[in-house]
């Protein structure tokens, strides 16, 4: 029976001796075996009253046993709800509620918590521990090491991800077998994955990322992980003379600057380096490719679109874009408030079309409808650029503009003039209420090691880089930006922190 995403995923390395998973033990996992815990853990699901369509939701660490949770859904015809390790009680309770998930697997060590959670949502509760125990792996023991996946077609949903929730309650994103294999394909393709590759995996599984991106990618190609629990710099510099590609956010990039075993032979044999998930600094680019030799891959992707655009593998990888549309994805820059496309350059709501777009937003039929144009184009609510040789630029998100004195301004803008700045390592800018304006802009930045900032200093050194209505009319000095744990700048956040400072 049909099952586009385990036929393409799963089922050719069925009883292949191949490895799929480096654990940093060292102790490795073929792909015949993880076929076969897939298969146990499918027989699990089914014996646990999961069937074809139903939503399984699982917070647990990272691990081969996670992982293949994830595969079992695909095998069983089950629709998986990763959740961040850092949820709360209260958030997976409403992620699970919302979603109407049948099974919830978390850790042991939550088992109390969640257990009136999962009952009040009608969901059974399972364990899975970051070592590959608890009952649900105790449940799959002696389970047939083969399974007969369920008949799925293109359009079947294979995922809820839930967004962060930001500018209202979260929304369950639904992606179907097309969305994940259409956008695994053309990676593959596109970045020149095979089964000589050997990824370096230190993200987290409960993410676009590190799940759809990362691991799909892989398994479509056949290549191997290199299976990191966590990011952590000794990890990467152990890991990277066994790997030959790194996917990774800004972060692991910053961090392995900061580290002097960061060499050119170390890395010498690598052949590609990917960030995204955030901005990656120029700065960074351009440090990193002096260090190394090596130029990072940007690429511009998120939870309703996986991977929309990206940098060429061949030609150049451009700082501060994040490439072009992906084949087969259809990209546009348009007025927010009109839908009309705009001239080259002008900065407007970037909008995406094409098979890796999700199908909707789960039980939101309204807001589905107000996020898509009668065209079918998604308004993926970032805003950007497209310049005079196609390269797309992100200068921010549609909710992150400022409207200050009638004037918008787009943080971005700010932020590189500010990041320029003597003794600045990252800034951050937002807009708060300000009693004359409507909104003031503050910039909120970070010092480099060892250096001290003024914000008179800094202020004095925009004056002939930034027109008045776009220059800060405060600094705010601290020892680091809050951030979630896929990397990004939590601007809300800031906004919170900082809205009374123009208060009178």
């Amino acid at each position: 029976m049909p099952n586009p995403l385990y036929d393409a995923l799963l089922h050719p390395h069925q009883g292949s001796d191949r490895p799929f998973l480096i654990l940093k033990t060292g102790e490795r996992l073929s792909y015949g075996d993880f076929l076969a815990m897939t298969a146990r853990f499918a027989h699990a699901l089914r014996a646990a009253g999961i069937e074809v369509g139903d939503r399984v939701a699982l917070q647990a660490a990272k691990s081969p046993q996670a992982l293949a949770i994830y595969a079992a859904c695909v095998a069983a015809g089950a629709v998986f709800l990763p959740l961040n390790t850092a949820y709360t009680a209260s958030e997976v309770e409403y992620f699970v509620t919302d979603a109407q998930a049948k099974l919830l697997i978390c850790d042991p060590v939550a088992a109390a918590t969640l257990a009136p959670v999962a009952k009040a949502a009608g969901a059974a509760l399972a364990t899975l521990d970051a070592a590959g125990g608890g009952s649900f792996a105790a449940a799959a023991d002696g389970k047939p090491g083969h399974f007969d996946p369920a008949e799925r077609g293109p359009d079947d949903l294979a995922a809820f991800l839930y967004t962060s929730g930001t500018t209202g309650r979260s929304k369950g994103a639904m992606l179907t077998q097309d969305n994940l294999l259409s956008n695994a394909q053309v990676l593959v393709d596109y970045w020149r994955f095979s089964a000589d590759d050997v990824l370096l995996h230190a993200l987290p599984i409960f993410h676009t990322h590190g799940l759809f991106v990362a691991t799909n990618v892989m398994l479509l190609s056949g290549g191997a992980m290199i299976f990191l629990p966590r990011l952590d710099v000794d990890d990467l510099i152990a890991g990277l003379p066994g790997a030959t590609a790194m996917m990774g956010v800004p972060t692991f990039y910053t961090r392995l600057l900061a580290d002097p075993r960061l060499t050119r032979d170390l890395v010498a044999h690598m052949r590609l380096f990917i960030s995204g998930s955030a901005p990656l600094l120029a700065e960074t680019h351009t440090a990193f490719e002096a260090r190394t030799g090596k130029r990072i891959l940007e690429r511009y992707g998120m939870t309703e679109i996986n991977m929309g655009t990206s940098n060429p593998y061949d030609g150049e990888r451009r700082a501060g874009t994040v490439g072009f549309p992906l084949p087969g994805t259809q990209l546009r820059v348009c007025d927010p408030e009109t839908g009309k496309a705009l001239a080259q350059g002008e900065i407007g709501v970037i909008e995406v079309r094409g098979p890796n777009v999700f199908k909707g937003y789960w039980n939101m039929p309204e807001k589905t409808r107000a996020e898509f144009r009668d065209d079918g184009f998604f308004i993926t609510g970032d805003l950007g650029t497209i310049d005079a040789d196609g390269y797309v630029t992100i200068v921010g998100r549609a909710k992150d503009l400022i409207i200050s004195g009638g004037y918008n301004i787009y943080p971005k803008e700010i932020e590189l003039v500010l990041d320029e700045q003597k003794g600045v390592a990252e800034s951050a800018v937002i807009g708060v209420p300000h009693p004359d304006l409507g909104e003031g802009v503050v910039g909120v930045v970070t010092a480099r090691a060892g250096i001290a900032i003024d914000e008179q200093a800094l202020l004095a050194g925009l004056g002939d880089r930034l027109a008045r209505f776009k220059q800060p009319r405060r600094i705010v000095i601290v020892d680091e930006l809050p951030r979630n744990t896929m990397g990004k700048v939590q601007k809300n956040v800031l906004r919170e922190r900082y809205a009374t400072i123009f208060a009178v």
